[in-house]
């Protein structure tokens, strides 16, 4: 098992920023994919961002690019996740998740095998 947690999430305005971050106590996230993911009341989860780990290349989704940045410090064993100019419809439980792989990240979920408990965001004025 690997114990992801993610934190940051809250309360901001539209056209603000939030940075959630993704940890996993002890364990080293080095050799891992780490995906974003979120879910919105009443709609399926989606892939938001992702990195690999061989390179450090990203996948975003249409919907968060020039908005949304994803990077890892691997010397603080950190994922993070920044997201700017906020929507309204970005309000959902963001979620990481970790998959054990070389290959490119996906913005799939069934790829990865971890996921974290999940850290609620709120784009409202």
């Amino acid at each position: 098992q690997l114990p992801l947690v993610e934190s940051g999430g809250g309360l901001v305005q539209p056209g603000g920023s939030l940075r959630l971050s993704c940890t996993a106590g002890e364990y080293l996230l080095n050799y891992y994919r780490i995906g974003w993911f979120r879910q919105a009341p009443g709609k399926e989860r989606e892939g938001v961002i992702c990195i690999s780990w061989v390179g450090g290349t990203t996948t975003a989704a249409d919907s968060v690019k020039e908005r949304f940045t994803i990077s890892r410090d691997d010397a603080k064993n950190t994922v993070w996740l920044q997201m700017d100019s906020l929507k309204p419809e970005d309000t959902a439980v963001y979620y990481c998740a970790a998959d054990l792989s070389s290959r490119p990240c996906t913005l799939s979920g069934p790829d990865y095998d971890y996921w974290g408990q999940g850290t609620q965001v709120t784009v409202s004025s």
